[in-house]
């Protein structure tokens, strides 16, 4: 069975799993509608995208036209992607730039709101207070529900916060930096990355622990690493089937031992890697979504049940290597 959480903003109950759309057909602009047909048929009523997806909105929306359960469906996106090439970085975080990459999204998306929208990037020079003013804005219009930011630490989060409480204005309610079993040691992305994994972080998950805030995890099975699709055993079949990022974030000797144990764990549960390593990140005791990009129907079937997979503490603790939670 599906767990749904709440969001602050969000006047509907959302799935733990979170469907994505960067994937190749979707990105193309492909029809992708067994798919998420397959998503909600599964109880899955939420779906993560980006402006900078590729085409994977237009194909979201397309799909989302087609329908008539729109007030289901938790539809969240994200804008403000830095600009970049060959060793330059430039920010986007500007209102002209969120004004114009929200109203693209609505148009692709075929919507007039979207539930969750996140700035994908901060930019530590720009006061926090500016953003929360930008994004209020837009939620008065009802452009969208509630927000908040991707990659945006737990300082800056709490900075934007306290201006919207301090000026009466609706805050930052959803956050997504990456999280999952497998620890993300180096960032693999263009811009500054935010990782609550590891032990490093631990006063990070503390935080949100401790506020409640929906946390949307983003390579929550890092990146392919902990998918089973390779065995703890072989770190050459690894290097040669994960891209650059994967092996730039995740592979690492301590994750290989992370996959060894979910390997344990899933043959005494009957489970898959995958399924072990999503139902941990539920027993972590926060307000986490895992974002999982749900390329072929038996992915997402096994997705969908892995919510449903009850871990203890000890086993949580053991497939972390021991770590603090």
């Amino acid at each position: 069975m599906m767990r749904y959480g709440r969001i602050e903003g969000v006047d509907k109950p959302v799935s733990r799993v979170v469907c994505g759309t960067a994937f190749k057909v979707m990105l193309e602009g492909g029809d992708a509608s067994e798919l998420l047909d397959r998503a909600v048929a599964c109880d899955i009523n939420a779906f993560d995208c980006a402006e900078n997806y590729g085409k994977a909105e237009i194909s979201l929306g397309d799909w989302l036209k087609g329908r008539n359960d729109r007030e289901r469906l938790v539809i969240e996106t994200k804008g403000c992607h830095p600009d970049f090439g060959e060793g330059w970085v430039r920010s986007r975080v500007t209102k002209e730039a969120l004004d114009r990459d929200l109203a693209q999204s609505l148009d692709r998306l075929h919507t007039g709101y979207v539930d969750i929208y996140m700035l994908h990037r901060d930019d530590p020079d720009v006061p926090a207070g500016e953003i929360v003013e930008w994004l209020n804005e837009h939620h008065r219009k009802g452009e969208i529900r509630a927000f908040g930011g991707s990659n945006w630490s737990c300082a800056r989060i709490a900075e934007a916060n306290r201006y919207a409480a301090e000026h009466d204005l609706t805050p930052f309610t959803v956050s997504s930096p990456n999280f999952g079993l497998a620890v993300e040691h180096e960032n693999p992305w263009v811009g500054e990355g935010v990782t609550i994994g590891g032990a490093d972080h631990a006063a990070d998950r503390d935080w949100y622990r401790g506020n409640g805030m929906a946390v949307f995890a983003y390579s929550a099975l890092a990146r392919g690493f902990m998918t089973g699709m390779f065995p703890s055993s072989d770190r050459a079949s690894a290097e040669r089937v994960l891209d650059q990022e994967a092996r730039k974030g995740f592979l690492y000797d301590d994750n290989f031992e992370r996959l060894h144990r979910a390997e344990q764990l899933a043959g005494r549960k009957g489970a898959t890697v995958a399924q072990i390593a999503v139902a941990w990140l539920f027993h972590q005791g926060m307000n986490v979504f895992a974002l999982l990009s749900c390329t072929s129907l038996p992915i997402i079937e096994a997705n969908a049940a892995a919510a449903d997979i009850d871990l203890t503490d000890e086993e949580c603790a053991w497939l972390n290597l021991d770590e603090a939670r």
